[in-house]
């Protein structure tokens, strides 16, 4: 048997994990991502301020992020019975958590937060969290009052359009936050790599023991 590729393993993952949590539904379409503004395109560093926020974790509790945690910290938005784009973010995720773990890298944080809180209930975070397989101790899946989530999305520069019928469109961002609580990198869309996060993570790690 030939072995699997890198890009098959994630194609499979996605497809067990929306089996999984019920995204495979034939009410929902596909994710329609918010057309890029100016810059927001691809990986674009950065040195913007991170904000502080208060949201609640898969398991109900109460979560506080403060930046300049002494962390690297990687923030995402998805919703969970999106199609495709938010899956892909994911899987992506898992597979550089379990390079870190690995390695045994425990100096990061995981912060995946939903742009859906009229359906992402604490209970569906989790759940869409284990057909994953995310590590809690270091990834935390965030839902919240609107209000708060609103406010959350304002200050990452996320827009967030509830278009009906289960569809969502937001601004793909995921950004990496560094110890100093700094936004260093944003990466837009859809096509970044894991070994380029990876990258960044390792040059974050280098600049602090310099």
């Amino acid at each position: 048997m030939l072995p699997m590729t890198f890009k098959s393993r994630i194609s499979l993952w996605i497809a067990g994990a929306a089996l999984g949590v019920g995204l495979l539904s034939t009410s929902v379409s596909s994710h329609i991502p918010i057309p890029p503004k100016k810059g927001e395109i691809g990986r674009r560093e950065s040195s913007t301020p991170a904000p502080s926020f208060a949201l609640i974790d898969q398991f109900g509790k109460p979560f506080k992020f403060t930046p300049a945690s002494g962390k690297l910290v990687l923030v995402t938005f998805v919703y969970t019975t999106c199609p495709d784009v938010c899956p892909l973010f994911t899987a992506k995720l898992a597979s550089i958590q379990r390079i870190l773990e690995e390695e045994k890298r425990h100096d990061y944080l995981l912060l995946t937060i939903t742009t859906d809180p009229a359906r992402d209930t604490p209970a569906k975070m989790k759940a869409y969290a284990q057909a994953f397989h995310a590590g809690f101790q270091r990834w935390h899946f965030l839902s919240g009052t609107r209000e708060a989530l609103a406010q959350v999305w304002k200050e990452f520069g996320v827009t967030v359009k509830d278009l009906g019928n289960g569809q969502i469109q937001h601004t793909n961002l995921t950004t990496l936050i560094d110890r100093r609580g700094i936004r260093r990198v944003d990466y837009y869309g859809d096509k970044w790599q894991e070994k380029e996060i990876l990258k960044d993570l390792a040059r974050l790690r280098q600049t602090r023991a310099q």
